[in-house]
């Protein structure tokens, strides 16, 4: 019994000491966002094929792409009520007046290249058309 009390004792003892190393690491500094950080790094079997040319979009790749990569700002119907959109000052994107300023041709652009703080999305055009699509159609009354 004396020898079990003893084992646990130092069992306790040396998670103790590991917790307590644990505790006092250094973490690394806290920089600031940049657009840089969209970027996600591939990952295998996570590839996802664009359909043949003259095929359309497929709706659930461009869910897929706004949940990824425009969520975070745009919110989830793209009045800039995302976790980050304030902060980024995410334009809201069913606006009437903001819709009527631009050209599809614009907004893939912007997607395609960035603007201001939005980054770059190296996304297949079928996507692309997809999300200028769904950006039109979420235009307010």
């Amino acid at each position: 019994m004396r020898k079990r009390k003893r084992s646990h004792l130092i069992w306790t003892a040396a998670f103790l000491l590991v917790t307590q190393a644990a505790c006092d690491a250094k973490t690394g500094d806290v920089r600031e966002w940049t657009p840089s950080d969209h970027d996600q790094p591939a990952r295998p079997g996570a590839q996802v094929s664009a359909r043949p040319a003259g095929e359309g979009f497929d709706p659930g790749l461009v869910d897929l792409a706004w949940q990824r990569n425009c969520f975070t700002c745009h919110g989830a119907r793209g009045r800039g009520d995302g976790p980050q959109g304030p902060m980024v000052r995410a334009p809201d994107l069913t606006d009437p007046a903001w819709q009527g300023r631009v050209t599809d041709a614009q907004i893939a652009e912007t997607i395609r290249k960035g603007r201001n703080q939005m980054p770059a999305f190296d996304l297949p055009d079928q996507v692309i058309e997809g999300l200028v699509q769904r950006v039109r159609a979420s235009r307010a009354p």
